[in-house]
């Protein structure tokens, strides 16, 4: 896996790193052969009530000076590995104020956005589908990124863009091209046409209750061919033995569908590197 960058990662800044940490996680990569990894510690403004009286969480934020300052301190450590400092900011509709007024105030190498709560839920939890049948689940959810998205604007990757299909209850885990071709093309669209990266997140393609997301090619194939060059991987890694979790695997499936490059962000500003 040499030259890969693994950007999506939590640390013990996020509320849910507990189990990992800079160091950690950076060691981790070191050792499998990752040429860097990025901290993209959890910034939701607003946290549904169901998710907040399961994990007593209002809001979901983190130290920024302090993860900064904490990553530092491990690349000056560790010269054999790049760690970059990033955000996971979430994409909801009453925060966008704060999310533009925090991103005015902080430096990052990386800004990952991406859709974890909408309608007041959390999919997490199981509260979103229920009274919806997949497609409209899957559907809104789609919608709800590129509306969100559009509205922000200030971020470099769209991060995990299926991410509604991990935790759904329904027969159809995976989300395809075939069924969601406008919504699609209009998130690939605005991706390519602004310069942003689309994540690959591997977390998503493991087994949920039996269940195993497949991620479609199709949907790779499309952003190619409307533009698209930037192709970042994450692990979503919340232990060090995630990092870089099945990046062999993927490279090979992005270079299979055209792309010769993956990206990774330094400053706000894209780094290709060849798979």
């Amino acid at each position: 896996m040499t030259g890969l960058y693994d950007n999506h990662n939590h640390s013990q800044f996020s509320f849910d790193g507990k189990n990992a940490s800079v160091e950690s996680s950076a060691r981790a990569a070191l050792e499998c052969g990752l040429a860097g990894l990025c901290f993209t510690d959890h910034c939701d403004f607003f946290v549904p009530a169901m998710k907040a009286s399961y994990e007593h969480l209002i809001p979901e934020q983190f130290d920024i000076p302090a993860q900064q300052k904490e990553i530092d301190r491990v690349q000056s450590i560790l010269p054999g590995i790049r760690i970059f400092k990033g955000i996971e900011i979430g994409l909801e509709e009453k925060s966008r104020d704060r999310n533009r007024k925090l991103l005015s105030e902080h430096r990052f190498d990386q800004v990952t956005g991406s859709v974890h709560y909408l309608d007041d839920t959390d999919p997490f939890w199981g509260g979103y589908y229920k009274g919806k049948d997949w497609k409209t689940a899957y559907g809104h959810y789609l919608e709800t990124i590129l509306e969100e998205m559009s509205q922000l604007q200030d971020f470099d990757i769209l991060g995990h863009f299926d991410y509604v299909a991990r935790y759904a209850p329904y027969p159809q885990c995976s989300i395809f091209y075939r069924d969601f071709p406008d919504v699609t093309d209009a998130i690939l669209e605005y991706l390519a046409e602004n310069g942003k990266a689309l994540e690959i997140n591997t977390k998503t393609y493991q087994d949920y209750n039996g269940r195993t997301p497949e991620l479609d090619r199709n949907i790779l194939l499309r952003f190619r061919e409307l533009g698209g060059e930037y192709i970042s991987l994450g692990s979503d890694s919340h232990c060090p033995e995630r990092v870089g979790d099945k990046f062999g695997q993927y490279a090979e499936f992005i270079k299979d569908c055209g792309f010769r490059y993956a990206v990774h962000f330094e400053s706000r500003r894209p780094v290709m590197e060849k798979i």
